[in-house]
């Protein structure tokens, strides 16, 4: 796939794509699929909008490379311990454009729903993904993905991706 040769709306539409992928594979619990959306070197962080603003690098979640996030997979299978919940993305206003070096920048606003076995439905957090892009593999793929949420108020419960 050469990026360069897309329209806009081709390019909106293949990183939707891949947004919804992502989406569809935290919320379906396939977490063993969520770094295969990275390249090798690819970075995923969850930051507080507050903290951006500031231009502070103190995060939530950071992950600095795809071996990070496998290890990150594996620690919630083994490791921890939490009460079953579901969750359910829903990703919208998605803006794409063809930036330096031949990545694609995007940003999408988010709201992630989570649902816990013995509760109500409630919204886990909202923010925006800002996204770095590139074509890997043939595919498009994560260089970098931050996950900015809105609220200085966080639940205790995040320990998935967002």
């Amino acid at each position: 796939m050469n990026i360069a040769e897309l329209d806009p709306r081709e390019l909106r539409f293949h990183v939707e794509d891949l947004l919804y992928e992502y989406a569809q594979i935290l919320d379906d619990g396939a977490l063993e699929g969520w770094p295969e959306l990275f390249i090798e070197q690819g970075s995923y962080e969850i930051v507080a909008r507050e903290n951006v603003e500031r231009g502070l690098r103190l995060a939530l979640m950071r992950c600095e490379s795809k071996a990070m996030m496998q290890d990150r997979v594996t620690a919630l299978r083994e490791a921890s311990f939490f009460s079953p919940r579901f969750t359910r993305h829903a990703i919208s206003n998605t803006r794409a454009h063809l930036g330096s070096e031949g990545a694609v920048l995007a940003r999408s606003n988010f709201v992630v729903f989570q649902t816990l076995v013995d509760d109500g439905t409630r919204i886990l957090s909202t923010g925006r993904y800002l996204d770095r892009i590139v074509v890997d593999g043939g595919r498009l793929r994560f260089a970098e993905k931050r996950c900015v949420y809105d609220s200085t108020l966080i639940p205790n419960t995040i320990a998935h991706p967002l």
